[in-house]
């Protein structure tokens, strides 16, 4: 975490006014733009270790993630730990600050947005370097990620790592704070910052990925009959990836022409001449529907003459100037987790229902029966390349699928192996002993 104690302490010391915070606060989004977090990486993570995609190593890119044979000096996780860390940072200085002048609707609606930008930040670390899915770590007692709640204080510089049950708690508080605190009469017209909805958002997120169903159903329900986001129509499900604020987007990274981030984008990663080392397998052509607009090739073709691998085409399209908003909460995700949760709990009608909002919007064929399998498989259809499939393959216990040898080059990793984590950073255990690493990593 040495970027964030790197941070000036006199950027906390000089916020004195809402104004101040909010620049604060537009840092802490600022930097997850970086390449290391949302800008890319964080993403792509979820595709290359999984039956989606692999790198091609046209430029060395993600070969170790893709190949789920990072070690602890591996930038990856290094770059990542430390670009969300400096996130955190900035979102507590925005918490823990008292007296800052200006008006008290607008100071309590932007501590509520640092709140939901703290929680998504840590569930992003515990998903990558938890140890609640390795065999034999402890489950929910499992180690997981420090919870770092304020910023450079004497007895926060060197935290130890939580336990999986006291992250999600933490996250959980958090998002429930954000929600008390923010006005949705505030909300800011663009989906480039929280709300409360988004943290009802994140919260069914979070709740599906540890199972807690009655959570997601709850949360998941105030979002999708909030009737503030409408699902994408076949017509319009292009405009999510190269239009800002889209309907059926809850919360987005914005990107515009000065955080232009040129090939290290994740259009130049899917298919940039330069890099472009992402590619999609033919595993994942194979599961849509002809009709499927998602089967188009706007959105998805052919690797050159290849018929076996091939290319995201239609999300974060422009490769050029790659200015595109990065969607991270999109209505459709919360439709398909309120699927679930209603599945889960008994609710199969309404559940199918649910489900099939889904490809009815997409020209695909709908389903007849609402089954974990088929939520799934449209959430593999509907959110692929947005960087879900790994997360959805370890919440549900499943073996890492091997579709294609040649290409998929990790062999057969098994559900609870620990290349399932990433590894902690050897720079951050050199320097703070009271972080363990992860099991199997040297």
């Amino acid at each position: 975490m040495e970027p964030t104690l790197t941070q000036s302490k006199d950027l906390e010391q000089n916020t004195k006014t809402l104004e101040d915070l909010r620049t604060v606060l537009n840092g802490g989004y600022d930097r997850m733009q970086h390449p290391s977090y949302y800008g890319r990486d964080m993403i792509i993570y979820g595709e290359a270790r999984s039956d989606n995609a692999f790198s091609n190593a046209n430029s060395n890119r993600f070969v170790t993630v893709s190949q789920m044979k990072m070690i602890i000096t591996d930038a990856y996780p290094n770059n990542t730990w430390n670009k969300i860390y400096e996130v955190i940072g900035n979102a507590n200085i925005v918490i823990n600050k008292q007296g800052a002048t200006g008006d008290a609707a607008q100071l309590s609606h932007l501590k509520g947005q640092a709140y939901a930008m703290r929680a998504l930040c840590h569930f992003d670390l515990l998903r990558l370097f938890g140890q609640h899915f390795i065999t034999a770590q402890g489950g929910m007692n499992a180690l997981g990620v420090p919870y770092v709640t304020t910023f450079r204080e004497a007895g926060g510089l060197f935290p130890a790592r939580g336990t999986v049950q006291q992250n999600y708690d933490n996250i959980m508080k958090d998002l429930d704070q954000a929600i008390t605190l923010m006005n949705s009469s505030l909300d800011n017209q663009t989906k480039h910052y929280f709300t409360s909805y988004s943290a009802n958002a994140l919260k069914a997120r979070v709740a599906a990925y540890f199972k807690r169903y009655d959570v997601v159903e709850k949360e998941a329900g105030i979002v999708v009959n909030s009737g503030r986001y409408t699902i994408a129509t076949a017509a319009g499900y292009a405009n999510t990836f190269s239009q800002n604020s889209t309907a059926n987007v809850i919360f987005s990274i914005a990107m515009n022409a000065n955080d232009n981030l040129g090939n290290n984008s994740l259009a130049n990663i899917y298919r940039g001449a330069a890099y472009g080392d992402i590619v999609a397998l033919k595993d994942l052509y194979d599961i849509y529907d002809n009709g499927d607009i998602r089967k188009t090739a706007a959105f998805i073709r052919n690797n050159g003459t290849s018929t076996e691998e091939y290319r995201n085409i239609g999300k974060y399209p422009s490769t050029a100037s790659p200015i595109d908003d990065i969607p991270v909460i999109r209505i459709e995700e919360i439709v398909l987790l309120y699927a679930e949760a209603l599945l889960a709990n008994g609710k199969v009608s309404q559940a199918l229902a649910e489900l099939n909002k889904i490809p009815a919007n997409r020209n695909a064929v709908t389903y007849t029966n609402a089954t974990m399998q088929n939520i799934l498989l449209e959430r593999r259809k509907e959110l692929a390349f947005e960087g879900f499939r790994f997360d959805d393959i370890a919440r549900t216990g499943m073996d890492m699928p091997l579709v294609d040898n040649l290409r998929q080059r990790y062999g057969n990793v098994k559900f609870g192996e620990y290349k399932y984590a990433f590894p902690i950073p050897d720079a951050e255990i050199s320097a703070n002993s009271n972080v363990k690493q992860n099991f199997g990593y040297k």
